[in-house]
């Protein structure tokens, strides 16, 4: 709503361009784009006030290898409800907990924010972040003891299912395996292109005789997408699409093992569609589909903006229950 506004005041004061005055030079894009930042910013910040407020923060790199700090802020409207807002995303040299703590001294100076207001911090569980003495946390406490850290729930669920995965070779050798196929099946264009024709062919197919129903967003193009290496809700993704674009797969993967010319291609194809037809994948796929789909559950659920904690609480017994089930059955030595 602020950038539509802040869109029709510019509509409204600016004049129109005429001849090569088109506002489109790159100096110019980037100066609209800081001020639209600014109002943006602005206008956030208002709705602050002089409220307390919590800091999330969290380090990646970005595709250019850079590393960079995303920060969000959250506190409760005068209207009474828990706002989360994106306020900045801030270039570090490194994710070392001092870098980490001058960059947001730099933003908290910038935008006149104090940490005498801050009543929480949330991050993950990596020790540049958590560390009792050394880490970014305690970096914080030391300025505010009344900044509670609480580490991300959903994350914490992320690292139980990750640990545990990588306990079982089983488990471990079926993600393997998973990666083999998206470097053979997408690691180029024409592949994916491929890959992309054999699923149109397939949904046009199924809808002609029937099997798939047609409607406002059914059958969009699918792609099979890789998964993140923390992230296993974008592991429970993959598989959904490994077994919707299945004959897909396997129909480039038979083109490979044909028509490619790259001797280690044509072997990994092979060695694929074997690994694709044997009684362990099916085993191990039916299973992580089964126990991803009900961590996702609870995953979506601890990531929910507006979060009941009763009920967060009552679907966590949930789902240890039906783990705890699962293990009874003694399914992973079947």
């Amino acid at each position: 709503m602020d950038l539509i506004l802040l869109h029709d005041k510019c509509d409204n004061q600016l004049p129109k361009p005429t001849g090569n005055n088109q506002y489109l030079s790159p100096t110019i894009q980037k100066d609209v784009a800081d001020c639209f930042e600014e109002e943006v910013l602005n206008s956030i910040f208002k709705d602050i006030g002089d409220d307390v407020f919590a800091l999330l923060v969290d380090a990646s790199s970005d595709v250019s290898k850079k590393q960079q700090m995303a920060i969000v802020l959250r506190y409760v409207d005068k209207r009474g409800l828990v706002i989360e807002r994106f306020v900045g995303l801030v270039h570090v040299m490194e994710t070392s907990s001092l870098a980490l703590k001058s960059a947001i001294d730099c933003f908290f100076a910038t935008y006149g924010l104090s940490f005498i207001r801050l009543r929480g911090q949330g991050y993950d569980g990596t020790s540049n972040m958590r560390g009792e003495f050394n880490g970014f946390k305690a970096k914080i406490l030391e300025e505010n003891k009344s900044a509670y850290y609480v580490h991300c729930f959903a994350h914490q669920l992320q690292l139980v299912v990750v640990t545990d995965a990588k306990k079982h070779l089983g488990v471990v050798n079926f993600f393997d395996n998973l990666s083999i196929l998206m470097n053979v099946v997408c690691s180029s264009c024409k592949r994916t292109y491929m890959l992309r024709e054999n699923e149109k062919e397939r949904v046009e197919k199924e809808i002609g005789s029937g099997i798939l129903e047609t409607g406002s967003r059914l059958n969009q193009e699918l792609s099979f997408i890789r998964p993140g290496d923390t992230r296993w809700n974008s592991h429970y993704k993959t598989l959904i699409r490994l077994v919707d674009m299945f004959s897909s797969i396997i129909r480039v993967l038979i083109c490979v093992r044909d028509e490619c010319s790259n001797p280690s291609s044509q072997n990994q194809a092979i060695k694929m569609l074997a690994y694709l037809n044997s009684f362990e994948f099916v085993f191990y796929l039916q299973l992580m589909l089964h126990i991803l789909g009900l961590t996702d559950v609870l995953s979506r659920a601890l990531q929910r903006r507006e979060q009941d904690i009763l009920e967060a609480v009552s679907l966590v017994e949930t789902i240890k229950d039906s783990c705890t089930n699962i293990e009874k059955m003694d399914l992973i030595n079947f």
